[in-house]
């Protein structure tokens, strides 16, 4: 290996630990959360793009997680901006984490790449642009990111929390 190639996989791996560790934050400030709260659900913790992902699964289907989750999924946007707040009072580190509450997020995300890759069909048949409804910033990437796989190219507009998603045509 050379030095630069030596250097590289050592940040790599520094990444890997620090994102490891706001993980494990997370997942006992949620625990505290869980207990106070007296609801059943067990953590997982993961590494996904560059993020840690911290997800309440439960195996009694989840009814008492929807709690968390609330309307539109507004509770898991706080409670995601909270966990990101435990870790940054740990670490002094900005957090990315994504948390995913009885499987809400993951469902989502499914629903809006499908929703941005039959937006992109349109948009290349009809060759006009598409505005899209207001979403937050996790849904506009999701959306982003299925329009990009569809070759087109998209854009935010608007301010929040009215900001959408155009998508342009080739």
């Amino acid at each position: 290996m050379t030095e630069g190639t030596t250097s590289a996989a050592a940040e790599g791996a520094d990444t890997l630990t620090r994102l490891e560790q706001e993980g494990e934050i997370a997942a006992d400030y949620l625990e505290g959360l869980l207990d106070i709260a007296d609801l059943d659900g067990d953590i997982d913790m993961d590494v996904e793009a560059d993020r840690a992902a911290v997800s309440i699964i439960s195996d009694a289907g989840g009814r008492d997680l929807q709690k968390l989750v609330g309307r539109d999924g507004e509770v898991l946007e706080a409670l995601q901006e909270l966990t990101r707040l435990a870790v940054h009072r740990e670490t002094g580190d900005r957090s990315r984490l994504m948390l995913d509450i009885a499987g809400y997020r993951a469902k989502k995300r499914a629903e809006l790449s499908e929703l941005g890759a039959k937006t992109a069909a349109e948009v290349k048949s009809s060759g006009e642009p598409v505005k899209l409804k207001p979403m937050t910033p996790f849904e506009r990437k999701v959306v982003h990111d299925a329009v990009k796989s569809a070759g087109l190219r998209s854009e935010s507009e608007g301010e929040e929390p009215q900001r959408f998603v155009v998508v342009l045509p080739a």
